[in-house]
């Protein structure tokens, strides 16, 4: 599975990184939520490389959907992280695929095609960048923490974040919005972020990032503290040792 995973990210991001300086053809499909062309090529490129070798796999994918996660195998597809980037140019993407067993992840790859730089995660195996062990950094100080958010689609959710972004940004070093959730992780994984937190999380945002940060020793939870799984929104990522403090924080919000 592995191997296929890797090969499938690779596949796709030659796709998206021949077509980025092309022209952009974007869809609206919701409110501020946008497709381009790029996304559903790069999704096809993957579904068929999967669905030719793992047939009784189920798949869930961001555009084409599919039949939910259930028992057995699903994998969690997200062929274009960061689409709002790359349609405005902003070469900050990725493609992530993480595969579940019975709703757990075990598997995962966030590939980022302009940099060329794969991470990949196996549970109980560790975490890797290019072949690298990667792990998560140690600041322990909220005022030494680089940490990033994003702030999701609906009037609801960037208000609770503008709220939390009020609490944390005069106490840590600083905050950054990058705008791909699987590639924050994959940073934060690496320990080039401490922290990433993100109330609007989809499936397909987290399967392959989740099990990156806790195989390179970090900590993944809901806003709340509980574990967290790949079905629900919010979500906070960290190195671990700050993971506490951002947590007090988003509890003593209204």
């Amino acid at each position: 599975m592995l191997q296929t995973v890797v090969e499938a990210a690779r596949r796709a991001g030659q796709v998206i990184r021949e077509r980025y300086p092309g022209d952009r053809n974007v869809t609206v499909k919701g409110y501020r939520d946008i497709v381009t062309e790029v996304d559903t090529a790069a999704e096809t490129v993957i579904l068929d490389l999967v669905s030719t070798r793992f047939p009784d796999h189920a798949i869930l994918s961001e555009e084409a959907g599919g039949s939910g996660i259930g028992s057995g195998y699903t994998w969690v597809v997200d062929p274009l992280d960061g689409t709002t980037n790359y349609a405005h140019r902003i070469p900050f993407f990725s493609v992530s695929i993480g595969v579940l067993e019975e709703g757990e992840p075990v598997v995962g790859v966030i590939h980022d095609p302009l940099r060329n730089q794969m991470f990949v995660a196996e549970r109980g195996k560790g975490a890797m960048l290019d072949g690298q062990a990667i792990h998560v950094s140690r600041v322990a100080k909220l005022s030494n923490v680089l940490m990033s958010l994003d702030w999701g689609h609906s009037d609801e959710v960037r208000a609770q974040m503008l709220a939390f972004l009020i609490e944390v940004a005069p106490r840590c070093g600083t905050v950054r919005a990058l705008g791909s959730a699987a590639l924050a992780q994959a940073y934060v994984a690496a320990g080039w972020l401490d922290a990433y937190f993100n109330m609007a999380m989809k499936p397909w945002d987290t399967a392959a990032g989740i099990l990156m940060v806790a195989e390179a020793g970090g900590r993944c939870t809901t806003s709340a503290g509980d574990p967290y799984s790949v079905e629900v929104p919010d979500c906070l990522v960290s190195n671990g040792f700050i993971h506490e403090v951002l947590l007090a924080i988003k509890r003593g919000l209204p």
